[in-house]
């Protein structure tokens, strides 16, 4: 089939959970059906990677995203109907292009990840049309307005969740057919669109990948976080950890180690550091950190859909102690141990930590459900059987 994918990012390099969702899906796609890819990007730099999608896509186009702050962002979302999310996405000449295509194109399928790049399609649109929510995003920014300390700039907030809301929820009546990442979402979808079809494809991993990494026996515990810190779920996490959790931990085990992991860490993050919490933001290869951890801990409390950090873990043979929402996504919540308050995840993390043999019979089942369930291939395929019914149709 001839699909026509929307992606609100440049698929390389794999630098977030959506970008790492995207690519594997094109690679693994890409033996069956012919993609042409329209991506957005921030820099005219991110230009050097798109001779490695070609690889995986008969035609890629990119256009460039307005800057977050961009006056016009702001105008747009303060005297329109949009909401901030939408009007850094919205353009003419994406709009345009797509029009173009579709009339100078036969296609069977337009896949669009994310609602937010929705309106950039006609509104009378002639092929099926699947949306692909990695999140439901009204949910996320309505915890981080709900927790905010900016007390002026707090209506303002809530009335664009109210926005994002709206026309989250708009686009998926307009949808085709729906995905979720996790059987929650998908009855919070499902609730909204009663009528319509949701199926649920899960994030993966490369399995292959991760089964290279090298455990490495450490002489002190040494606790690891892992995130991109651009994502605010993960920044509230990692102060959770830090704040709330951790001194429950060192009480207990008083020579144990933090790590925290990932890609643009802020000055608030920065910040978390002292003499037993260290903050890395250039790991190039997340298989150093996870070889020496003893236990990932993923205190989620907000954002939906199945977390890399993870099934990362679980694949490389590392123990996992996260949340409701850290597993949300993973059918077998039974190979991780799940809590919810600061003193709870202490006890989960002190539990692995002090008894290896029980850390390692955990480890061992959760990688034996990755492998066999969330691996690009298995997840390629349920999205293919959806593409083959949807086409059909």
């Amino acid at each position: 089939m001839k699909i026509l994918m929307l992606t609100p990012y440049l698929p390389f390099p794999l630098h977030s959970g959506g970008q790492i969702r995207s690519y594997n899906l094109l690679k693994n796609l890409s033996k069956k059906h012919q993609v042409t890819l329209f991506s957005f990007i921030r820099s005219d730099s991110e230009k050097k990677h798109l001779q490695e999608l070609t690889k995986y896509c008969y035609k890629v186009k990119v256009f460039k995203r307005r800057q977050a702050w961009d006056p016009r962002n702001i105008l747009l979302s303060g005297f329109t109907p949009y909401p901030f999310l939408v009007s850094i996405y919205l353009s003419r000449s994406v709009k345009q292009a797509i029009e173009t295509e579709l009339t100078q194109q036969k296609y069977d399928l337009i896949h669009a990840e994310t609602f937010y790049v929705m309106p950039n399609l006609p509104l009378h649109i002639p092929v099926p049309t699947l949306l692909v929510e990695q999140t439901i995003e009204y949910l996320v920014y309505q915890h981080f307005v709900k927790n905010t300390k900016l007390a002026v700039l707090k209506p303002l907030l809530h009335l664009d969740v109210l926005k994002i809301k709206l026309w989250e929820k708009y686009f998926w009546e307009k949808a085709t057919r729906l995905i979720a990442m996790s059987e929650t979402d998908k009855a919070i979808m499902q609730k909204t669109v009663k009528d319509k079809k949701v199926d649920v494809v899960a994030n993966g991993i490369d399995t292959h990948f991760f089964q290279k990494t090298r455990r490495l026996t450490s002489k002190k515990p040494l606790v690891l976080f892992v995130g991109n810190f651009k994502w605010l779920p993960n920044r509230d996490a990692a102060k959770f950890l830090v704040e709330e959790i951790w001194p429950h931990i060192k009480s207990r085990l008083p020579q144990a180690k933090l790590s925290i992991v990932g890609r643009n860490p802020t000055r608030e993050i920065f910040k978390l550091q002292q003499a037993d919490i260290t903050v890395n933001g250039q790991v190039e290869d997340i298989r150093t950190a996870l070889s020496s951890a003893s236990v990932l801990l993923a205190p989620i409390r907000n954002g939906r859909g199945t977390k890399y950090k993870v099934l990362e873990a679980m694949a490389s043979g590392v123990p996992v102690v996260t949340t409701k929402l850290g597993i949300e996504g993973i059918k077998d919540s039974h190979s991780v141990l799940v809590a919810e308050s600061a003193v709870n995840l202490a006890k989960q993390a002190l539990k692995i930590l002090t008894d290896q043999s029980f850390a390692q019979r955990l480890a061992s089942k959760a990688k034996t459900i990755v492998n066999q369930q969330y691996n690009w291939s298995v997840i390629s395929q349920e999205l293919d059987n959806i593409y083959k019914q949807l086409g059909g149709a």
